[in-house]
């Protein structure tokens, strides 16, 4: 049983899992590569493994509460959805079209990587796409811009790299978690949602199930 393994665990793994369910439970993604700026490159995070090692463990408590934990080897991401559809983020419009640029960017700059496995843009390459498809028709506000990032962020959807002299040459990484809370098939309703005057009530960051 499920409780067994986790009374087996040592005091220091039982710690860790405590951190890491509440990790999970504010953050909703878990990745297996991360940014580091040290190396300026991606490093296998150790809270992925420890997770995939004692996955039974936090699926099963997980569950108790109503949580669905899924992993996918493929991209390496750990996801956390509820089951009954509770405490899910919401959106304003701004953060909403944000979202969607990045989701489209990803699109276009993973078709061109080759031997980089990371997606990396700039602020600018968000705002340039937001203007190209229509949604805005002049520069967001600067803090408007930082705020939708940094709660995209606070999500493990993406990660700042530097902060250039230049605002808008400042370089993000993508993660791959933007593919699972906008899908391919979800991309032609957004498309159409972008059509009417929806209200930021009707905006989850949480992919439906």
């Amino acid at each position: 049983m499920w409780y067994e393994e986790y009374e087996n665990l040592s005091d220091a793994d039982k710690r860790e899992f405590t951190r890491l369910v509440n990790f999970l439970l504010s953050h909703n993604f878990i990745l297996r590569e991360k940014f580091d700026t040290k190396l300026m490159g991606l490093r296998i995070n150790p809270d992925y493994r420890f997770i995939e090692r004692h996955f039974e463990i936090f699926t099963n408590y997980l569950s108790i509460a109503g949580w669905e934990l899924q992993k996918d080897n493929n991209y390496g991401v750990i996801s956390l959805y509820n089951r009954f559809e509770l405490n899910r983020a919401r959106l304003k419009k701004f953060d909403t079209l944000v979202l969607f640029a990045l989701r489209l960017l990803y699109e276009e700059e993973r078709e061109k990587l080759s031997l980089r496995k990371e997606v990396i843009v700039t602020k600018g390459d968000v705002v340039k796409k937001l203007l190209n498809i229509g949604v805005i028709d002049k520069k967001p506000a600067e803090r408007d811009l930082k705020d939708a990032l940094n709660f995209f962020k606070n999500y493990q959807i993406i990660e700042k790299m530097d902060n250039a002299a230049d605002e808008y040459e400042s370089k993000i990484i993508i993660y791959p978690t933007i593919l699972f809370i906008i899908t391919n098939e979800k991309i032609n309703s957004i498309y159409n949602m972008l059509g009417e005057d929806f209200s930021d009530e009707e905006n989850d960051l949480a992919e439906e199930e």
